[in-house]
């Protein structure tokens, strides 16, 4: 901002916005716009906007919360266009008419809430039938942590500018977001070098795949151990061994008392019954998934000094000393309920902090932490640095044993060489994909996932 104009930045902010909300609109001239208008610069990006707009032709009334403490040269300018304004009083009646809400009420500085006369608004705006669009994020979401304290205005539309914030990529504040737009404001290089979140893309997940080369066989490739099921779960095995199978490593060892519900499906499965310690050599393990209360074939896989995965039941039965204590790399796969009793408190304090408890997870057991849930996120041992948020998937993957595959995916990649950041992470983007792509807008079982992973690679790698 100390190298540029004075207002340049929010100038270019508003013309990205005003064209977000023409492309909404479709049509501009004689629409009815409302500016929900705070006291700071959020307030004035939103009436820049509408000035434009008016100039357009739409009819714009913005709705100043603190009349006092407006923005004054954006109010200027709105009046200029021919723009109106109302006090709070006047909310309802604007709103109720509008064809489009443009909330401006709070930027990336609001914290804990919005105050009383705010959240009444957003409750007015909830009832409304106008499209919404949010100035760089929901008024009443927390921009670097995803949180929603209260109410908040739910967005169809969020136009964020120069770089999306974590709020509009976590869960709960995601879901008020609605689609995201990103306008470039010319922040260039000055954005942070280590970010807090980050969302991988199919480049980013293309250039992280195992691809084998002339040389390689199966137990080059990487060869996963699956220690899972039991007599009452021996769906956990297969569909564990389904994930592994097409997640890049060159074979697969299954160990537990599901043997021949695995070989029934996948014969090229190595089957054994003898623990394991006595199964082969593998590159990474996969324990947990069905296991019901085999705490000794847990213990057994953590003093293994090669990668290993934690999911399911194998996290209830771990002892996290142990876990703390290991030298290679350790990959824990809770859901919000694991992850709550993991930390010993309530599940609605994970599911409200996300990001705050995949950190601490990761700094707790000294291990990577895929965190499941609506929001996938992944963080690398200690809780420090980047972590990364997925950005594929779909609310179909709410089904039964989806985790187990995705568990026998990402071990499978850990297997095949990748960290266990970078086999969290990919597994979760080709899992979300594999979601989309297998349910198509309908109900889909987790066998259909499994099966539906060879086309998301195919598409990540194309």
């Amino acid at each position: 901002m100390a190298r540029v104009p004075e207002g340049a930045l929010m100038q270019r902010a508003a013309a990205g916005l005003a064209a977000a909300c023409a492309d909404l609109l479709g049509r501009v001239y004689g629409r009815r716009v409302v500016l929900l208008v705070g006291s700071g610069d959020n307030g004035g990006d939103a009436l820049y906007a509408g000035a434009r707009l008016a100039r357009r032709g739409a009819g714009v009334t913005a709705v100043l919360l603190s009349p006092g403490r407006t923005h004054a040269a954006g109010l200027a300018a709105l009046r200029r266009a021919g723009g109106h304004t109302v006090g709070p009083d006047g909310a309802e009646t604007v709103v109720r008419r509008a064809d489009l809400v443009l909330d401006g009420i709070v930027g990336i500085g609001g914290k804990g809430g919005l105050r009383p006369d705010a959240a009444s608004l957003a409750s007015v705006v909830a009832g409304a039938r106008a499209a919404v669009v949010a100035v760089d994020l929901p008024s009443g979401v927390d921009a670097d942590t995803g949180e929603v304290h209260g109410s908040a205005i739910r967005a169809d539309l969020t136009v964020t500018f120069g770089t999306h914030k974590p709020g509009l990529l976590v869960d709960p504040a995601r879901e008020y977001a609605g689609s995201v737009r990103l306008v470039d404001i010319g922040l260039g290089g000055d954005l942070p070098a280590e970010p807090e979140l980050v969302a991988l893309q199919h480049a980013d997940v293309a250039a992280l795949l195992p691809v084998p080369g002339g040389e390689s066989d199966k137990y080059r490739r990487g060869v996963v151990g699956i220690a899972a099921g039991s007599a009452r779960y021996p769906g956990a095995a297969v569909l564990a061994v389904a994930g592994a199978l097409r997640g890049g490593a060159g074979a697969v060892r299954y160990v537990g008392p599901a043997g021949d519900a695995v070989v029934a499906r996948f014969p090229e499965t190595l089957v054994s019954d003898q623990g394991p310690h006595k199964a082969g050599r593998v590159q990474a393990w996969v324990v947990g998934p069905g296991a019901g209360d085999d705490a000794g074939t847990v213990a057994e896989v953590l003093s293994a000094e090669v990668p290993v995965l934690i999911d399911a039941d194998g996290l209830r039965l771990a002892d996290p000393d142990a876990v703390r204590g290991r030298t290679a790399p350790t990959l824990m796969t809770p859901h919000a309920g694991e992850a709550a009793a993991l930390l010993g408190v309530a599940r609605e304090e994970v599911e409200e902090g996300r990001l705050r408890a995949v950190r601490e997870l990761a700094a707790r057991y000294r291990a990577t932490v895929l965190l499941k849930g609506s929001t996938t996120l992944v963080a690398d041992a200690g809780g420090t640095g980047p972590v990364r948020v997925n950005a594929t998937g779909t609310a179909w993957l709410a089904t039964a044993g989806s985790g187990d595959v995705l568990s026998g995916l990402a071990g499978s990649l850990l297997a095949a060489g990748l960290s266990a950041w970078d086999a969290g992470s990919v597994g979760a983007y080709l899992h979300g994909l594999a979601g989309r792509f297998a349910a198509d807008g309908a109900p889909v079982g987790a066998h259909d996932v499994a099966a539906a992973v060879a086309e998301a690679w195919r598409d990540v790698r194309r």
